[in-house]
């Protein structure tokens, strides 16, 4: 028996792989599929079925293209409904993967199809479950995304979700792995562990939701609080898995348009795609085509695309560091991204070269600007997360979180000059981006975020732990 994880850190995402006999289960496979592919190929494997644990709301999995290229059957939980070819289990049904056996367990509450798969070995006893967005380590999914209609509420899923982890998962023996679709940093849960792995009985000691004397309406309140509201683009991911996708051949082929600095600027004009800059934020900082938007791939490239430009169907032009164009080609198309029509050959150094427009955003150290902080001669604007603000912010700091950054425009002064920064600098570009785009440039970047000031000496409130909030 060989189980694999296969851990994607950008989406925060787990997908598996499982052997037996030579033969293979993929289990919630990424888009790019021939790393599947290659490896069964190396084990002299033949993938047997693909498993989506449910409809993925904050990516697209590879589950059409992976069956079309295998020729192994999709299967999913109860109550799913596609416009592909489709096993739909029932659940207690059962698939053989050479010796060993995937049970299924319906645990709806995150979605209504969601489902959990209960590896046994090659005895029959329990060893590992693959639970999706049901059960995460120390959190389980939110239960907002799935709501149809006027008849069915949070509440009323988060409910079925206790049900399910009561029924389905908890009376599993504590020694069963629990492998989770999500780790921290993922959207689609609040409170994730680090970890990507742990045993079951580890959970019930440690994960609040799965305590054992908890009430059904304590655990409805305690998973219902604090949800913020899910990236825009999840309901288009969710459509193109339930209905199926372009092959990420045909998407990389299309984005793989190399554009000269005319052409680009011509594509542009006449398009009105969004300029999409994914370099380091240091060198956008120094230099930028005007009104594009950076968002790099040095950081969670992929989840902040989805959150701030929403369309998956925005057509894109992309300034990349060489060499790195496939990467964001193949990372954006994994959030349903498939608009792009091209990307600036040779970079933004030939969009130098050609003496086309440049623009810049003024960034300043921490210990430069610890004096006028202190004073108050200016305002200060925090695009952190809530979580990170309520635990620890500068005095009198206003706070705006980047991802509600294109509804709080009007909040910015009109002429004052303001700074803005979030935990290390990354965010802060990218909410510098969106300012200048929208024609607000009366700011100052803080080169290194909160991090920074702190450690500079400006003036902050108290720590208060993110756990007591």
């Amino acid at each position: 028996m060989n189980v694999e994880q296969i851990y994607t850190g950008c989406l925060a995402q787990g997908a598996y792989y499982i052997e037996s006999e030579g033969e293979v289960a993929i289990i919630d496979p990424l888009r790019e599929v021939q790393p599947y592919l290659d490896r069964v190929a190396r084990d002299n494997a033949k993938i047997k079925y693909i498993f989506e644990t449910h409809f993925h709301a904050d990516f697209v999995s590879g589950h059409v293209t992976l069956s079309k290229e295998s020729g192994a059957p999709i299967v999913f939980g109860p109550n799913a409904t596609t416009t592909f070819d489709s096993i739909i289990a029932k659940d207690g049904q059962e698939f053989k993967i050479g010796k060993l056996t995937i049970k299924v367990l319906h645990t709806p509450g995150h979605t209504m199809e969601s489902t959990t798969y209960l590896l046994k070995d090659a005895s029959g006893k329990d060893h590992a479950i693959f639970s999706g967005d049901t059960l995460f380590l120390g959190d389980v999914g939110r239960p907002d995304l799935a709501q149809k209609a006027a008849d069915i509420t949070q509440e009323d899923l988060a409910g079925i979700l206790y049900d399910s982890l009561r029924t389905k998962i908890m009376p599993l023996a504590d020694d069963v792995t629990v492998y989770p679709a999500h780790g921290a940093g993922s959207a689609c849960g609040k409170n994730m562990m680090k970890e990507t792995v742990d045993s079951l009985g580890n959970q019930k000691n440690m994960n609040y939701a799965l305590r054992a004397d908890m009430t059904k309406e304590e655990f409805i309140k305690e998973v219902t609080d604090g949800l913020l509201p899910p990236p825009k683009y999840f309901p288009l991911n969710v459509k193109m898995n339930k209905e199926g996708y372009d092959d990420i051949a045909d998407v990389l082929e299309r984005g793989s348009t190399k554009l000269s600095p005319k052409a680009f600027e011509t594509a542009a004009n006449e398009t009105g795609a969004l300029i999409l800059d994914v370099r380091h934020q240091n060198d956008f900082v120094k230099g930028h085509i005007p009104r594009s938007i950076f968002i790099g791939l040095n950081g969670d490239f992929a989840p902040w695309v989805g959150a701030l430009v929403a369309d998956t169907k925005q057509a894109i032009l992309l300034v990349a560091p060489e060499g790195k164009e496939e990467e964001a080609l193949t990372r954006l198309s994994r959030v349903g991204f498939d608009g792009t029509i091209g990307y600036l050959e040779g970079g933004f150094e030939a969009w130098k070269d050609a003496n086309l427009e440049i623009d810049t955003i003024t960034s300043l150290q921490a210990d430069e600007v610890k004096e006028a902080i202190n004073s108050k001669e200016v305002t200060v604007f925090d695009v952190r997360k809530e979580s990170e603000y309520q635990s620890e912010y500068i005095v009198d700091a206003q706070h705006t979180p980047l991802s509600e950054l294109n509804s709080h425009l009007a909040e910015f002064p009109a002429d004052d000059i303001f700074y803005v920064h979030c935990a290390g600098g990354y965010r802060s570009v990218i909410a510098a981006s969106i300012l200048k785009s929208r024609g607000i440039h009366n700011f100052i970047d803080l080169a290194g975020g909160f991090g920074a000031l702190k450690k500079a000496g400006v003036n902050v409130t108290e720590f208060v732990c993110p756990s007591t909030l």
